[in-house]
């Protein structure tokens, strides 16, 4: 499977407790944060969950 290079461009503060906690979920802390992930159906739901939050890439 491919990975997924998801990175933090906004702040979880002021968010929903479980959008905050995807990001928790994901590994992301900080704006600028990056963090590769493996592509899978689980990882992509996250991300789908906070679009507005991170942006992602396909990484081979």
């Amino acid at each position: 499977m491919g990975k997924l290079e998801v990175t933090q461009v906004r702040s979880g503060i002021g968010r929903e407790q479980n959008q905050r906690n995807t990001l928790r979920s994901l590994g992301l802390k900080r704006i600028g944060d990056v963090k590769v992930v493996e592509d899978r159906p689980e990882i992509r739901g996250m991300v789908n969950t906070i679009p507005h939050l991170v942006t992602f890439k396909e990484v081979d």
